[in-house]
């Protein structure tokens, strides 16, 4: 569903990322781990389209989309949260997922949406704004699943959340993954919560993959090696 091939982004003269290459399965959560700095919102601003590629290959579905502006990558499949969520809080919780829904026939919320996340069903008519930090983070996941996405990519999803709530975000994007079989991203240094969500892990540091493996095999010291300062 992705297929990252020797991607190569750069700030001007200085590289960000060096050669970084993994794919994403259908039905598949994928955790790219890194301590801050190590390039991992870099990559998923290149994967959306938000910073040029200087070289390689994004393919979604089998579709090119490198040299794609970001709406373009969004009719293509993909979806993005951001880190630090970017909601609007100005509107309500119902307009700001309806942001998501521009180019949808219907501009009806689906059901299924308020079903993963019912505390937004409680919240619709509440300002973005006057949300909790956890329950802005869904209301974000809610935005970016109603564009129909093949791939979700979830950048720092459980940064400044509290741990309850961490634990109802993984319950929810495990559900996500199964009810739509889509291919999840998410870029993350809770090791925990990249265990409950994750079928492989990889870490990137430098601007590059170092580390691959699949949960069942993961070496959690090893990793936390990496995370460490």
């Amino acid at each position: 569903m992705l297929k990252v091939t020797d991607l190569f982004v750069a700030y001007g003269q200085s590289e960000a990322l060096h050669g970084i290459s993994f794919d994403g399965n259908k039905n598949e959560t994928v955790a790219i781990m890194g301590r801050n700095g190590m390039g991992k919102t870099t990559l998923f601003k290149s994967l959306m389209g938000i910073l040029p590629v200087k070289s390689g290959s994004i393919e979604v579905a089998g579709s090119e989309v490198s040299k794609d502006e970001s709406f373009v990558r969004v009719a293509k499949g993909i979806a993005y949260v951001p880190q630090g969520r970017m909601i609007f809080p100005t509107l309500t919780v119902e307009e700001n997922i309806l942001t998501g829904m521009e180019n949808s026939q219907s501009r009806r919320i689906p059901d299924d949406i308020y079903a993963l996340f019912p505390v937004l069903f409680d919240m619709k008519r509440r300002k973005g704004g006057n949300l909790s930090g956890g329950q802005q983070q869904q209301l974000a996941i809610a935005r970016a699943l109603v564009t129909e996405p093949k791939v979700l990519l979830l950048d720092e999803p459980t940064e400044g959340i509290q741990p309850s709530i961490i634990k109802d975000i993984a319950k929810a994007l495990n559900e996500i993954r199964k009810i739509r079989e889509i291919t999840i991203v998410v870029s993350e240094q809770v090791l925990s919560f990249a265990m409950d969500v994750a079928d492989r892990l990889f870490v990137i540091e430098g601007g590059r993959l170092v580390h691959e493996t699949s949960r069942a095999d993961t070496d959690v010291g090893r990793i936390k090696q990496y995370l460490s300062v």
